[in-house]
């Protein structure tokens, strides 16, 4: 790859937005922890380094430090938050804790000399006769802030580019060496116009060529995937939805023949789904192994309420049985030495995978920090850096049909982490049959290609009185969630329409046996979850 950065990740929770911004610009890039080896971060030839933000303090013992090779490669570097009072404390500067912590919404205000960082950005969207004025007439940005500690002083060579009103030096650069420093976060879409300053330090600042797309991406991963396999044989774990057709069929273009994909019913999918799930994969020429593991899967389950224990549960049966049907594959139990996996990076970074220790774990997803320590794989996983639209969007390009690349996202513990509390026969067919009626409404108007993107029910562990008939009921209640986002690391609910709800809900108390209540959850991500388990 001769065109790309390499971001250096600190531990900030929005460290993989930078990277979906910088591919929004067609810019390659990948992800490092900050104490990489240095071997590995340069094998990739940035041509430039960008620094993300972190939760430590720069003063702090045992707080990351900025790697000596960064300051070295005669590449640009731009600092975000953390980066940027690293990047200040060790070239001279100070970093003091701030008078007042910013978190949200500020207003930077832009000064000192024109730079290539924020060209274009002070007369974008002003009328042409604005634009060919001074750019000093349009000078300020709406930006999300998120510091305790801030730079009190850059340091020398460095001039201050923007203020605000609680930060001083809210950017900073020195423009002869190309670094420059962020206290805001331009990755994030609270900051206006924060994907053109990204982009501008790829192509402007850095000179990377615009040329990494979804058919750029296919043509990596499958030369990656032929690397890793060679000419062993690859199990894949296939579900059905968008995240692992894309890495089968990755895999597949790759080591054609020495693919099986294996896909277990857990008992735990949406209606129809099993059936969907096999006829789709097998009409598309791929080697399919269906298992039905239902019983296996609720025997485990049974009495188990803890969200965490459900997820590590599941992965580690899932795990057995790939275990089990690979050893059939051929002679030995290691006849079949990897496992193809379509975990994005969202699992991961909630997760907490082991290349990102300074991140907070938010839950653990059974493809990831559920699998067991004893596994016999070796993962394949294409898209453990994509996110949901781009996976979708590579999808687009092998050419996968439309319902497969636009399936309801759907988690591989299924409706286990749907339904709070203990997990039952009885109470699966409840919320199977709520979530159908839920699905089909909203495709009905279609919703689930524009005011949604994803929609789920959810079986609350509680009953509630209620009137049907004339008679009193005290029965379950279902909660339905729907969401918008593009990135699925936030997420808003979704402002259905009432009229559409009020369908929703009275067609699950008339047609679902032992629902007589339906909520709608008005929660964003952060502070929830878009699932709630």
């Amino acid at each position: 790859m001769k065109s790309a950065i390499a971001i250096l990740d600190f531990g900030s929770q929005y460290t993989q937005l930078i990277a979906r911004r910088v591919r929004e610009a067609n810019v390659y890039c990948e992800l490092f922890p900050w104490d990489t080896p240095p071997e590995d971060v340069l094998a990739l030839e940035p041509r430039g380094l960008i620094l993300s933000g972190g939760p430590a303090s720069v003063y702090a013992p045992d707080a990351p430090h900025l790697p000596k090779y960064v300051l070295e490669q005669g590449v640009p570097v731009l600092g975000i938050c953390y980066g940027t009072q690293l990047l200040a404390h060790h070239l001279g500067g100070h970093v003091a804790r701030a008078e007042k912590r910013e978190y949200g919404p500020a207003q930077i205000q832009f000064v000192g000399p024109e730079n290539p960082l924020f060209e274009n950005l002070k007369s974008f969207d002003a009328e042409p006769s604005v634009r060919a004025q001074d750019r000093s007439q349009i000078s300020n940005l709406n930006v999300w802030m998120s510091h305790g500690d801030s730079i009190a002083t850059p340091p020398p060579g460095f001039e201050v580019l923007a203020l605000s009103a609680n930060s001083p030096v809210a950017a900073m650069g020195n423009l002869d060496r190309g670094f420059y420093g962020l206290q805001f976060h331009p990755e994030v879409v609270h900051t206006e116009r924060g994907a053109d300053i990204l982009r501008n330090f790829a192509i402007e600042v850095c000179g990377c060529a615009p040329d990494w797309t979804p058919g750029a991406f296919i043509e990596q991963a499958v030369a990656a995937i032929r690397e890793q396999a060679g000419a062993g044989r690859v199990v894949c774990g296939l579900s059905g939805g968008v995240d692992s057709a894309v890495a089968a069929t990755l895999v597949h273009r790759a080591v054609g023949d020495q693919l099986t994909c294996i896909f277990v019913n857990h008992g735990l999918m949406r209606r129809g789904e099993p059936d969907r799930v096999v006829h789709t994969f097998r009409d598309r020429g791929m080697r399919l192994v269906p298992v039905d593991a239902t019983e296996e899967f609720l025997s485990a389950l049974d009495g188990i309420t803890d969200p965490e224990q459900k997820r590590r549960i599941i992965g580690e049966r899932f795990i057995r049985i790939f275990e089990q049907q690979a050893a059939k594959l051929g002679e030995g139990a290691g006849s079949a030495r990897f496992l193809a996996q379509g975990t994005l990076y969202p699992d991961v970074i909630e997760s907490r995978g082991p290349e990102r220790q300074t991140a907070a774990r938010i839950k653990t997803h059974h493809n990831v920090g559920g699998l067991p320590e004893d596994m016999q794989f070796e993962l394949v996983e294409p898209l453990r850096y994509l996110f949901k639209d781009e996976a979708r969007a590579v999808g687009e390009a092998l050419g996968l049909p439309e319902g497969i690349v636009w399936r309801q996202p759907f988690p591989g513990p299924g409706l286990a982490v749907r339904i709070l509390g203990a997990v039952t026969w009885e109470r699966l067919e409840t919320l199977r049959a709520a979530d159908a009626i839920l699905l089909e409404e909203l495709h009905a108007v279609g919703a689930l290609r524009g005011e949604t993107q994803q929609a789920l029910a959810v079986l609350l562990p509680i009953h509630s009185v209620g009137v049907m008939g004339d008679e009193r009921t005290y029965q379950n209640v279902v909660a339905i969630r729907a969401v918008t986002t593009e990135d699925f690391m936030t997420a808003d609910w979704a402002r259905l329409d009432h009229d559409l709800l009020a369908r929703i809900s009275n067609r699950i108390v008339n047609e679902v046996v032992g629902v007589n209540r339906v909520v709608y959850d008005i929660t964003s991500k952060p502070p929830a979850t878009i699932e709630w388990e």
